[in-house]
């Protein structure tokens, strides 16, 4: 898979696909990433890469023949604009979008896109939110991480994608670590920050089912507990 970004500051992206799991992916091969700088592709001599707005009004734009200019570079790839306008980005359009072999994000500032570049060049719209940034490159990383963990092999454990939040429209069910922090020169099962027996922490105590080790009871629980988190914390999904 190949991620391009296409924006003044690449700068701001990079740095976030050199380690973890996104950087071990780069390494192996199974992720490349492409930075083209709006500005280096600018013909005027100050390099001025913005216009103000015809008709008035606050802001500015990108020069829509340059941006047009840069994604001429792509145009064979599946090319994604980061705008408020979009539609909101989901699950399942990290998993769909996850088959294509080359993705570019489109990252705009000021006061966004000519409208001319949407309908030239986009295939489609994203937005994170109704809210909105400085700028799409946080955007774009976001969305370019949540793809990345559906391409074959990024994962170390392929399995971590079943039961997920989102799979199915409902929230992963709680989770709970068999460990605590502890120092190894006191261990000591006398205190609750050394070994942690899944069993009580903060007086907050694991479900019992999760303790007996019965899979098939395990699982039948995590289900009921995703409805019950699905419908507290996000009502709209549990509607659906």
């Amino acid at each position: 898979m190949k991620f391009s970004f296409i924006t003044l500051f690449p700068e701001l992206i990079a740095p976030y696909f050199s380690d973890s799991i996104l950087g071990r992916a780069r390494t192996l091969g199974l992720l490349e990433t492409n930075y083209l700088n709006i500005r280096d592709y600018a013909l005027n001599p100050y390099k001025k890469v913005d216009s103000a707005l015809i008709g008035g009004g606050a802001g500015m734009v990108i020069l829509p023949n340059l941006l047009h200019r840069v994604l001429a570079e792509v145009k064979d790839s599946r090319i994604l604009f980061m705008s408020p306008c979009g539609a909101r980005f989901s699950q399942k359009d990290a998993k769909r979008l996850s088959k294509f072999k080359h993705i570019s994000f489109v990252c705009a500032r000021y006061e966004g896109f000519d409208e001319r570049n949407i309908e030239l060049d986009a295939h489609e719209v994203f937005s994170l939110g109704d809210f909105i940034l400085t700028g799409g490159e946080l955007a774009a990383s976001a969305m370019a991480d949540s793809i990345a963990r559906y391409i074959k092999g990024v994962l170390g454990n392929q399995n971590s994608l079943e039961g997920e939040s989102f799979e199915n429209s409902l929230l992963e069910a709680p989770n709970f670590a068999t460990r605590l922090d502890s120092s190894k020169d006191l261990e000591s099962k006398k205190s609750l920050d050394l070994k942690f027996e899944a069993d009580i922490f903060n007086k907050e105590s694991v479900p019992l089912e999760y303790l007996k080790g019965n899979h098939a009871k395990i699982a039948d629980l995590k289900l009921k507990l995703s409805v019950m988190k699905t419908a507290y914390f996000r009502p709209d999904l549990h509607q659906k």
